[in-house]
């Protein structure tokens, strides 16, 4: 379909005996922001990696902007821009010619090079810095660079693997607003972290447990969809014993350690806020209950199979 810039179709890669993506499928739509949340070796790089042809699936198949990405790979790699973990930028040279370094490696002529990298720079804020050695910069810095060095040929589509990882919670949130821009010019983003706030920013959202696509979609909509009642803060006296305790009470679907207080779902309608004020002053805990607004953690937490119920 012409409006789908991704379609993966049973996907699946094995190194030997470990199967690091099984049977993903899953559809881009033009222009939107998908996420891909998971803990590290869940199987989101393989999984990007696949889709740019940079590996060979073991089964399935993957159409990317109408192309075959396992073999028709030279024709797909002008119109996407790969971000990776490990940026490849190099440290002796400056900012700006690291900019140009790649923008040759796309093709682009001369005239062409000189007014993109201009109009990269500028959009991720690095104008003025050109000379600056990419060794000596930020990790915000490099980060920015990265996104212009992925960016200077004008892609179609542009995969983003963990581009955060490792930077302050501004430099995280100045990448977010680039982000936003690049969608509401059309480029579809497709990016992978294993922050659950940043994963709030996704119009829609992959969540990769072991190798396999858990549930896409919105957030607000895997929130609804996937937990099975109200999420509960408790402020308890006693941590610890408290978590034992809510663990073996009925109804309770899955609880956790949330800083300094208790984060507990429940099963529909099992519990009210005075019920499990109740029943765990009854065991002699000092303890407020207030509502909660579900998390994307109790999501992937309810997904894993981690959270459980007591009938």
């Amino acid at each position: 379909m012409a409006d789908l810039a991704v379609q993966a179709e049973g996907l699946v890669k094995r190194f030997g005996d470990f199967t690091a993506v099984d049977g993903v499928s899953f559809e881009l739509r033009t222009g939107e922001v998908v996420g891909y949340l998971g803990p590290n070796g869940s199987g989101k790089t393989t999984t990007i990696r696949l889709l740019l042809g940079l590996l060979r699936p073991t089964a399935g198949r993957a159409t990317v902007l109408g192309y075959d990405a396992e073999h028709q790979t030279a024709s797909l790699r002008p119109l996407v821009g790969y971000m990776s973990q490990k940026f490849a930028l190099y440290d002796e040279l400056t900012i700006a010619e690291n900019v140009s370094f790649y923008a040759g490696v796309y093709g682009l002529s001369t005239a062409v090079q000189r007014r993109r990298q201009a109009e990269v720079l500028d959009w991720v804020g690095l104008r003025g810095s050109e000379g600056e050695r990419a060794g000596e910069v930020s990790s915000g810095w490099r980060q920015r660079l990265a996104l212009a060095i992925a960016l200077v040929h004008q892609p179609r589509l542009l995969f983003l693997d963990e581009p955060t990882s490792g930077v302050d919670p501004m430099a995280r949130r100045v990448f977010w607003d680039l982000i936003d821009e690049l969608a509401q010019a059309g480029v579809t983003v497709f990016v992978s972290t294993h922050y659950m706030d940043e994963a709030e920013y996704c119009g829609r959202l992959g969540i990769m447990s072991d190798g396999h696509l858990l549930a896409m979609d919105s957030p607000a909509a895997l929130k609804r969809d996937t937990l099975p009642g109200p999420a509960w803060n408790l402020v308890v006296d006693r941590l610890i014993p408290a978590l034992h305790a809510l663990r073996e009470m009925p109804g309770i679907f899955q609880v956790g350690l949330r800083g300094d207080h208790l984060h507990a779902i429940t099963l529909g309608g099992a519990h009210s806020r005075d019920s499990l004020q109740v029943a765990l002053q009854g065991q002699g805990f000092t303890v407020v209950v207030e509502p909660a607004g579900p998390t994307l953690e109790d999501v992937f937490m309810a997904l894993a199979g981690r959270g459980r119920a007591k009938e």
